[in-house]
């Protein structure tokens, strides 16, 4: 697929879906495990403008997704899908970690507190899986155009 707003397009649903999905079943064997506390799905509104959470994290997900399809070629040409996905994982929680959270004057890396930093490295490496994932699939699912020869059109 050469069709760059279709590639984003494709890139911002799958890094959606993956949060809702992917990250959503974590966070359920998560909240199983007490290890947060509450399900990862909510409706609680987000100041300021009262987005409901899972909305607003799909959201940004999806903001991701399009860097992922970006980037995507280069990725699985080098490391597989699924280990592409797993390095932009790792990317968006390194993003998280050192500028995310000092811009919102949290400490760095969960502040080294060890539940948190397994639950947001699961949460960040599903969510690259999961992205690669749902990526793929829809670039196997878009109608690709049709490659005519030079010789079939000499003919």
């Amino acid at each position: 697929m050469t069709n760059i707003p279709a590639r984003i397009l494709l890139g911002f649903a799958a890094g959606a879906l993956s949060h809702v999905v992917f990250q959503g079943a974590l966070g359920v064997v998560y909240f199983s495990a007490d290890m947060i506390p509450g399900l990862p799905w909510s409706f609680k509104p987000l100041p300021p403008f009262g987005v409901p959470t899972t909305l607003n994290f799909a959201f940004w997900a999806g903001l991701w997704g399009i860097a992922y399809a970006l980037l995507e070629r280069r990725l699985t040409a080098r490391l597989g899908r699924i280990g592409g996905g797993l390095l932009f994982g790792v990317a968006a929680m390194l993003v998280r970690w050192f500028i995310v959270l000092p811009l919102k004057g949290a400490e760095i890396v969960e502040g080294f507190v060890p539940n948190l930093v397994v639950v947001y490295t699961g949460f960040h490496l599903i969510f690259g899986i999961g992205l690669a994932i749902l990526f793929g699939a829809g670039l196997r699912l878009v109608p690709q155009p049709a490659r005519v020869s030079l010789n079939a059109r000499q003919g």
